[in-house]
């Protein structure tokens, strides 16, 4: 079976050079590749024959350190001439849905866009429909959804092995599009991608920072609520580190050190102590060469992909949606969003 051609579209942290920083990283540094040049590198199902940026120079580190043809400081140029499979969006997000947008109208099959998915819903809606209409598969750059510690523990909920879920827990500090778009995925991915009920949130901005509904920063979150369609409860704990607890009525999972290993909890006797169990062992391995396979094969069966532009859109709004409850002074925010043309960030 012959390889897809790959374009990606930016060259810089998350396009091409993000590995140099978390190699020595304890468990991180055990899930390379990250970067999703190096991912399609580690991937003989793909071919990268073309990459771009608008600054010529990181195209021309790219082209050496990855083996790639052809650079381009145009990405339409670059999409027309090339004709790729699929192509990489690693750019600012300020420009994800133009990109996502010309590549569905021009031929390509498969999208992997790195996160924050774009800077509004009015944005999201463009890619949404844009997807949808032309049949191009999409994944998200939330990679957490493809590793095999956080599948493990989705597969341990729904085999009813702590019993009904709950609550699904996100601990993480950080800005609500630059960081936090992990945390509102990793809620809606345990929770069972559910639809969304209502939002509600407060971040760091102020009032003045709303003006004509469009906020220049990327404001933390300091508390994010979810209510889930299907009764699940979502929680963001605003405090460093990255963890998260899956809460059911016989016991709990919470991972320590991010992906580091898993804490197993059942509930014992009417008073529900607790136990410890051993968990299920699971293998240290790149979220991205998951997500890239998970593309290919959905481009050659037609089946859908884990982390789909409609689940990316949802997962997005529950981001928004907390900056929106802010915007209206902690307000429940139903969800589909009203207020699709808020515009939160600086890209």
């Amino acid at each position: 079976m012959s390889r897809l051609k790959v374009a990606i579209i930016g060259c810089g942290r998350m396009g091409t050079t993000i590995d140099d920083e978390v190699k020595d990283h304890p468990f991180l540094g055990r899930c390379l590749p990250y970067s999703h040049a190096a991912c399609y590198a580690a991937t003989p199902e793909t071919e990268m024959v073309a990459c771009s940026d608008v600054v010529a120079d990181k195209v021309e580190q790219t082209r050496r350190r990855y083996g790639i043809p052809r650079g381009y400081t145009d990405y339409r140029e670059m999409v027309e001439k090339e004709r790729p499979d699929i192509v990489s969006v690693t750019t600012r997000p300020g420009n994800h849905a133009e990109i996502t947008v010309y590549a569905a109208e021009h031929g390509v099959r498969g999208i992997y866009c790195e996160k924050p998915l774009c800077c509004s819903m009015q944005e999201a809606d463009t890619m949404l429909e844009a997807c949808r209409r032309h049949g191009v598969k999409f994944n998200y750059g939330t990679n957490r959804r493809y590793t095999p510690c956080h599948v493990l523990i989705r597969q341990l909920v729904q085999d009813g092995e702590i019993g009904e879920l709950r609550t699904v827990i996100t601990f993480g500090a950080g800005s609500a599009q630059w960081s936090l778009t992990h945390a509102s995925d990793l809620m809606l991915y345990m929770a069972g991608d559910p639809e969304v009920e209502h939002v509600q949130g407060m971040t760091s901005a102020e009032e003045a920072d709303f003006a004509d509904n469009r906020i220049d920063k990327d404001p933390s979150v300091l508390m994010g609520y979810v209510k889930f369609k299907n009764g699940v409860v979502g929680q963001l704990v605003a405090c460093p580190g990255w963890d998260l607890e899956v809460v059911g009525t016989k016991g709990k999972l919470r991972t320590l050190n991010d992906q580091g290993s898993i804490l197993f909890l059942r509930n014992v006797g009417k008073a529900n102590l607790q136990r410890q169990v051993e968990p299920p062992p699971y293998p240290y391995e790149s979220g991205g060469v998951s997500c890239i396979r998970d593309l290919i094969e959905a481009i050659r069966t037609g089946r859908e992909t884990k982390g789909n532009i409609a689940l990316a859109c949802r997962s997005q709004e529950i981001i928004l949606g907390w900056v929106e409850s802010h915007r209206l002074g902690g307000q429940r925010v139903p969800l589909p969003m009203t207020n699709r043309s808020l515009h939160v960030g600086t890209f």
